[in-house]
């Protein structure tokens, strides 16, 4: 017994039809693998919440837009993530989901995700060439960054935790504090 495999075309067709839509679950291409999403709870919420509205006040608007689970294209890894927040070169996404050539930073949040998060996505983010990832720990309310991605790994990897700020490679100066993240 074989497990079937799906291509990025089969995928995308499989979507515009609606496929998905009968068994009311969200997925997400990994490998050329559904995955089902674990549903999110209010806390995952509210930390996306908080920090789509830090990245809207703090990205630059001449070369940055801000997404909030939208589709990430990997090719190469034959994968359709939906990162739970992207800052991405600022461009028309319309007929088409961007790939990692256009992510300035991918976060991700993590409340039961954070093995899926910290072993199967950092892989393939840091495949496709994602300059930056962060993983938000919720439980241990603390954000880990990955820079400097080489083949299937990043060569640098911080752990931050409150009461210290921390600011994106593509906008320095946009210090989040992670007290008012975790602790507001």
């Amino acid at each position: 017994m074989s497990s079937l495999h799906l291509t990025l075309t089969e995928f995308d067709h499989m979507v515009n039809v609606g496929a998905f839509d009968v068994i009311q679950r969200r997925v997400e291409l990994i490998r050329g693998e559904l995955f089902e999403m674990n549903p999110a709870g209010p806390l995952h919420d509210y930390l996306i919440t908080f920090l789509t509205d830090w990245s809207a006040e703090h990205r630059d608007r001449a070369k940055t837009i801000i997404t909030s689970q939208t589709g990430l294209t990997l090719l190469a890894q034959t994968s359709r993530l939906e990162p739970d927040l992207m800052w991405l070169r600022k461009a028309n996404y319309r007929a088409a989901h961007p790939t990692a050539s256009d992510v300035q930073l991918a976060i991700e949040v993590s409340y039961s995700s954070l093995i899926e998060d910290l072993e199967i996505k950092r892989k393939l983010y840091a495949e496709g060439g994602i300059v930056e990832y962060w993983i938000v720990d919720a439980m241990a309310s603390c954000i880990h960054v990955f820079t400097r991605p080489e083949v299937d790994q990043y060569t640098s990897h911080q752990v931050y935790k409150s009461p210290e700020t921390l600011a994106p490679q593509i906008a320095p100066t946009a210090h989040l504090s992670l007290t008012d993240l975790f602790e507001n």
